[in-house]
């Protein structure tokens, strides 16, 4: 065997062998925080269900809380201090799980840090653009993959409503509208920990936003300094029980998001409505099916019924062909694989760390534009704080 030969096997067998490493279980480190927003939504177990994964480690400040995740877990190692454990275990991965925003950017920030590759993180992704801005330039330093669950991004039926508009069904698009949960968190709150849902698809469906007025009331009068207080869920400073926010977007789309506390039948609105002049298409998150088709310019009475038609991957009134495909992406699956397939293939995760930024800049616009008494507040924001914290 010549030297050449051998050199081109040699490279070939140390190809191979690296495949083999990639494809290897990604190592899974938890982080939760009983009593400041626990493991978010199944973010601690979402793992458990992919074969191509294994927990190495949880940890929980806790103590209560870390015994019971070790041992819902599986009995692995578990930490009180999630900074020890990130230089100790060594994870791929590491889900950053509490529903409370106010750790989120120390969290990420650690696991950068300590050689993660990749991050999978609860919503809202984090307080304020400011935060944002240092997460994403510590991810881009070091090359690591983020992804904000923002899960609804996710479903299949959403992709097919995209190909839908743009293939004309519903005509011209004219408008977005969206809604919130508007229980008890309704207005500021409601936008913070369940618009961001809402937000993710309208730059989706509209592209990025170029520029937001608003209002924000308390008991039906404008926001002032003395309605504004440190918001739950470690939102920090917000107030009003009512938003009424309009976006402007690149695509020429305006957008609108809404929310009245204990306005109408819980949950019935969150989510939102792709408006057309042929038709409608509504997008209602926590459902199933989440989507629907109705034909028929909305604007103009019609002489019969407009009947609502379930939208599927395969179409609009198709059976879905992907077996629990609403299943998989609930329980966080199908976006917990497309991080591992951002990191394997070195792209952008769906809905990656500069999404969230997106994200996190559109609620802050609608405070902001309060803030300067409903004025136009265009993209980026000048300010990158949290904008009551000015008010």
């Amino acid at each position: 065997m010549n030297r050449r030969r051998f050199l081109a096997l040699g490279i070939a067998s140390s190809l191979a062998t690296a495949a083999r490493a990639e494809e290897k279980r990604m190592r899974i480190a938890v982080i939760g925080h009983t009593g400041r927003g626990n493991y978010g939504h199944g973010l601690d177990t979402m793992w458990t269900l992919m074969p191509e994964t294994e927990i190495a480690a949880v940890a929980d400040a806790d103590a209560t809380g870390l015994a019971a995740a070790q041992k819902k877990l599986g009995g692995i190692a578990g930490f009180a201090d999630y900074r020890k454990m990130l230089a100790e275990a060594k994870p791929d991965i590491v889900a950053v799980a509490p529903r409370f925003v106010d750790e989120h950017r120390d969290m990420i920030v650690a696991a950068v840090e300590n050689g993660a590759r990749g991050i999978y993180v609860e919503k809202p992704f984090c307080r304020t653009p400011a935060e944002v801005d240092e997460i994403v330039a510590a991810c881009a330093k070091r090359n690591v993959k983020l992804a904000v669950a923002h899960r609804n991004r996710h479903q299949p039926a959403v992709a097919t409503a995209a190909a839908l508009v743009k293939d004309g069904a519903i005509g011209r698009l004219l408008e977005i509208r969206a809604r919130g949960k508007e229980d008890d968190r309704g207005g500021a709150l409601d936008l913070w920990v369940l618009g961001c849902h809402v937000m993710n698809l309208v730059h989706f469906f509209a592209g990025k936003p170029v520029a937001c007025t608003a209002t924000l009331l308390q008991d039906g009068r404008p926001v002032t300094h003395d309605d504004v207080k440190d918001g739950a869920e470690g939102t920090g400073p917000i107030a009003g029980n009512e938003v009424h926010a309009r976006f402007e977007t690149e695509r020429g789309v305006p957008a609108f998001f809404d929310s009245v506390q204990k306005a109408g039948v819980k949950s019935a609105g969150f989510g939102l409505q792709l408006i057309g002049t042929g038709g409608v298409i509504d997008l209602r998150f926590d459902a199933e099916p989440v989507a629907h088709f109705r034909e028929g310019n909305p604007f103009q009475p019609a002489a019969g019924p407009r009947v609502w038609i379930p939208i599927s991957s395969a179409g609009i009134g198709k059976p879905e062909p992907v077996p629990d495909a609403g299943k998989l992406v609930m329980s966080h699956v199908t976006p917990g694989r497309d991080l591992i397939a951002a990191i394997r293939g070195d792209r952008a995760p769906l809905c990656s760390a500069e999404d969230g930024r997106v994200v996190v800049e559109m609620i802050s616009a609608a405070f902001e534009s309060h803030r300067l008494g409903g004025a136009r507040t265009t993209f980026p924001l000048k300010t990158r704080q949290a904008p009551f914290s000015l008010l």
